[in-house]
C-alpha cells in the first residue's frame, strides 16, 4: 500500500510530468525502520525531516506534528500487520507540490509514504565478505545541501553501479578536498586502537540518524574515544576496523579494502549494544 497525502492507495498515480521531485529533485526523504509497530528513532527522523524542509524553504503545514508523522508512517503498513512481530522499511518522501520551472509557483507540499517488509527484525551481524573501494569518478561538495537526504542522489546511483560492475559490496565517497566522508548509503567510522573516528557533518556527509545513535553509544563507553575529524584515504589502510551505519542495516563491518583486511570486534560489540537499546526503548 502507498500513503499519498494521507490516503491509502494501491499505487500513487502521481504524474511525473509535473512532479518537482522527479523533474528537479525538489524533495527530501527519510528511510525509517518500524519494528513491532514501533517507529524506531522517531524523534530523530522527525526533526531531521523538519530541518531539511526548512533548509529547502518548504512550507511546513501546521498539522505536520511528530504525532502526524508517526501516524502517516503507520498508514503505509497494512492494518492486519501493523501490530505483528515483524519489521518494515518505510520511506517518507516530501516534495514541493507546485507547478513552475526552477521557481515554484507555490510553496505547498505533498508527501508519499511507501513500505516493504524486512527479513530481519533486530539488527544482525553480517559475517560474509564485505569489500569496499574508493569511488573517484565524482566528488561530494562540502555544503549544507550535501548533508540532506534529497532525491538528487546521482553520485550514489552511479557509484552503486560502479561497485556492482567491479565486484565490491560498497564504495566510499570523497568530498572535493579528497577526504573520505561516507559510503554510498551509510556513514563511516574508522577504528584505530581505542579511538573511533567519524567524518564531521561539515565535511559533507549525510547527517545520519543511525550515526547519531552510534556516536551516543560510543560516548557512553569509557573504553573508546570518539573523534569527529576529517578522514584521509591513507588512514583506511592503517585502521584496525571500518564499519558503516544506517537505519536499515544498523552496523555493517567492512572486511576488506584493497589489500587490507579488518577485524570486527568493535562492530559486533556496538551491534549488541544497539539491539539492547532498541529492546529497552
Amino acid at each position: 500500500m502507498v500513503n499519498l497525502n494521507g490516503q491509502q492507495k494501491a499505487i500513487s498515480n502521481i504524474s511525473i510530468e509535473t512532479n518537482r521531485g522527479f523533474l528537479y529533485g525538489d524533495a527530501v526523504f527519510e528511510t525509517i525502520k518500524v519494528l513491532d509497530g514501533k517507529v524506531l528513532f522517531l524523534e530523530d527522523h522527525y526533526f531531521r525531516l523538519m530541518s531539511s524542509m526548512r533548509i529547502l524553504r518548504m512550507e511546513i503545514p501546521m498539522n505536520f506534528t511528530m504525532e502526524f508523522f508517526e501516524k502517516e508512517i503507520k498508514k503505509s503498513i497494512s492494518i492486519e500487520n501493523i501490530n505483528s512481530s515483524t519489521a518494515y522499511r518505510v520511506r517518507f518522501t516530501v516534495y514541493r507540490d507546485s507547478e513552475g520551472y526552477y521557481l515554484p509557483k507555490e510553496q505547498s507540499i505533498g508527501y508519499v509514504v511507501t513500505s516493504e517488509r524486512l527479513l530481519n527484525e533486530m539488527y544482525v551481524f553480517n559475517e560474509g565478505t564485505y569489500e569496499v573501494e574508493l569511488f573517484r569518478d565524482f566528488y561530494i561538495t562540502k555544503h549544507l545541501l550535501s548533508t540532506l537526504k534529497t532525491t538528487n542522489k546521482l553520485v550514489q546511483v552511479v557509484g552503486s553501479i560502479f561497485a556492482k560492475e567491479n565486484g565490491f559490496e560498497n564504495c566510499l565517497v570523497l568530498n572535493d578536498e579528497k577526504n573520505v566522508i561516507e559510503a554510498l548509503q551509510s556513514n563511516l567510522f574508522v577504528v584505530k586502537g581505542n579511538q573511533i573516528k567519524t567524518p564531521p557533518v561539515s565535511d559533507g556527509c549525510v547527517k545520519g540518524v543511525m550515526r547519531k545513535q552510534i556516536i551516543e553509544l560510543i560516548a557512553n563507553n569509557k573504553d573508546y574515544e570518539l573523534v569527529e575529524e576529517s578522514v584521509s584515504p591513507f588512514e583506511l589502510q592503517k585502521a584496525d576496523e571500518l564499519f558503516l551505519t544506517n537505519c536499515i542495516v544498523g552496523v555493517q563491518a567492512v572486511s576488506k579494502y584493497r589489500k587490507k583486511e579488518y577485524t570486527t570486534n568493535v562492530t559486533q560489540e556496538l551491534l549488541k549494544r544497539l539491539n539492547a537499546k532498541i529492546r529497552l526503548s
